[in-house]
């Protein structure tokens, strides 16, 4: 048998080698492609009609006060009349008749203490009294009775009937009886003064509403223990805190070097942080005569002019002095944007108006007055997004991108 040409059997290792590199060539010039096709169309959108880079900002809703307002503070809300309701008298609270929010009169009785022990005490100097003035009567009578035998022995007397030992007898007995008569009287005096004692005692044990108000907070509840000043553990002083809610003020803290702004009588412009909406006039009433050392501040007094059922103690408040009083116009909210915003195209004021899918729109608007640093405005929304100094490039439709401040 013949040995086989093995020869033949070699592998061309040059044409795959051919082959491979042609195929990895087509994948990168396919990549390449790709990332050009990528690149121009981001360099299409950079120029010419690209996206444009811009800052932007908001229309908001203003108030015209922002332009005659000389100072801005802050402050909260308190009652000028408030009081921590308690009573001098110690025992354990039996009844409670208000809550939070319990409207009530001067006089009206709020709580009270157990009271059985110095009822008694009333009773006992009541009866007290009682038997000194039927001590006193019995007295009296003896008076009477001394008065009559001294006429008697005194007639006889000037008739030589009787001797002069017996008229003496007598005017001892009738000034014997007055002296009683007396005793008895003060007697009186002391029963009477006990029984106001006791009475007075036993009225410390109801606690009434020292004026017209509203009750703020409860600190007891049926079953404590009540002591003046809350002097023993376990124990509580006052039973409720009431406000009268008809002389609520803002006190603001304002700076001593902005005093010589603040006069008596200045008209204010008072916001509440819990409405947001509701402004309410008011006016300095009082600038307290001391500063405070760590702030160098100077408390001022604001008095509500107008006054709404929504407004409660510690309410947080913003306050603006303000040059002049309000006119009814000027109370109303306007809106306004920055003066950045406001651009010329074709001689009209335009405002270029940002959609969602960051495209603009101008929109024509009529400046009016300056509040504050902004301008009002009209033919734009509050909320509306607008692009802030637009540049002569911006366009109606032109896309931006929104730089981040």
């Amino acid at each position: 048998m013949s040995t086989p040409d093995l020869s033949k059997l070699t592998i061309d290792r040059s044409q795959k080698a051919f082959s491979s590199g042609k195929r990895s060539r087509k994948k990168w010039w396919t990549i390449l492609a790709l990332l050009a096709v990528v690149i121009g169309a981001f360099i299409t959108l950079r120029g010419g009609r690209g996206a444009i880079d811009v800052e932007a900002g908001a229309v908001s809703s203003a108030y015209p006060s922002q332009a005659i307002t000389t100072l801005n503070s802050t402050g909260r809300v308190t009652a000028f009349r408030k009081a921590a309701v308690s009573t001098t008298a110690t025992g354990k609270l039996e009844f409670l008749g208000v809550q939070e929010g319990s409207v009530v009169k001067a006089g009206d009785v709020l709580a009270r203490l157990e009271n059985k022990s110095v009822t008694a005490i009333q009773d006992q100097a009541s009866a007290g009294v009682r038997a000194a003035k039927a001590n006193r009567e019995q007295g009296q009578a003896d008076l009477r009775d001394a008065d009559a035998n001294l006429k008697r022995t005194e007639d006889l007397a000037k008739k030589n009937f009787i001797s002069g030992a017996q008229l003496d007898t007598a005017k001892a007995r009738f000034d014997r009886a007055q002296a009683v008569v007396a005793a008895l009287n003060g007697q009186i005096s002391v029963a009477e003064a006990n029984l106001r004692a006791a009475s007075v005692a036993v009225d410390q044990t109801t606690i009434r509403a020292p004026f017209d108000g509203v009750i703020l907070t409860k600190n007891a509840n049926v079953g404590d223990i009540i002591t003046p000043f809350s002097s023993a553990a376990g124990s509580v002083g006052a039973v409720v805190n009431i406000a009268d809610m008809n002389t609520l003020e803002v006190e603001a803290d304002v700076s001593e070097n902005s005093l010589s702004k603040i006069v008596l009588e200045m008209p204010v412009e008072i916001q509440l942080d819990a409405f947001p909406d509701l402004r309410l006039i008011g006016k300095v009433s009082r600038i307290v005569p001391t500063v405070d050392r760590s702030k160098a501040t100077v408390l001022v007094k604001i008095e509500f002019v107008e006054k709404d059922k929504r407004v409660l103690p510690d309410m947080s408040a913003k306050v603006a002095f303000l040059t002049r009083q309000l006119k009814p116009e000027e109370r109303k909210s306007v809106t306004a944007i920055q003066a950045a915003a406001v651009t010329q195209r074709d001689g009209k004021d335009v405002v270029f108006v940002i959609d969602e899918k960051n495209m603009v729109k101008a929109a024509p608007v009529v400046i009016g007055e300056k509040i504050g640093d902004l301008v009002r405005v009209s033919g734009v929304k509050p909320g509306d997004k607008v692009v802030l100094k637009p540049s002569e490039k911006l366009d109606d439709g032109r896309a931006i991108v929104v730089l981040k401040k």
